[in-house]
């Protein structure tokens, strides 16, 4: 019984050590709270955690060009807040990344850039791979 007792006690000790440690991260690092398709703009727009927000153009995010307003419409902010997520597009990007101005794949930038739809940056490519 004392030994049932106590590792109740040590798992309740870790527990509260992972959340405030869970706490932390989600107060120092930006995460995304909300986000939406705004058609008229043409734009997913995000809200941030600390009340800021920004938007892209859905054209050069990876795996949403081209697709229909409904789809586009069905973005979801992934648990963790780092990412977004269209489930019927099968699409997942990366908040950090699209702050950083990378929409995709390595491959996909550069497809971006010949088009001249974003500038092709090194710093933005060698995050990727």
């Amino acid at each position: 019984m004392v030994k049932k007792i106590a590792a109740t006690e040590e798992l309740k000790e870790k527990l509260a050590n992972a959340r405030a440690k869970s706490d932390a991260i989600a107060t120092s690092e930006l995460r995304a709270t909300r986000a939406f398709y705004d058609a008229y703009l043409g734009m997913i727009i995000v809200f941030l955690s600390n009340k800021c927000m920004f938007g892209f153009p859905s054209e050069v995010g990876e795996g949403l060009a081209g697709a229909s307003v409904k789809d586009l419409a069905e973005v979801e902010v992934t648990p963790s807040g780092e990412g977004l997520h269209w489930k019927t597009l099968d699409v997942d990007l990366s908040i950090p990344a699209l702050m950083n101005g990378i929409f995709g794949t390595k491959k996909w930038m550069a497809e971006l850039a010949i088009k001249g739809e974003v500038p092709l940056l090194l710093q933005n490519l060698k995050h990727l791979d």
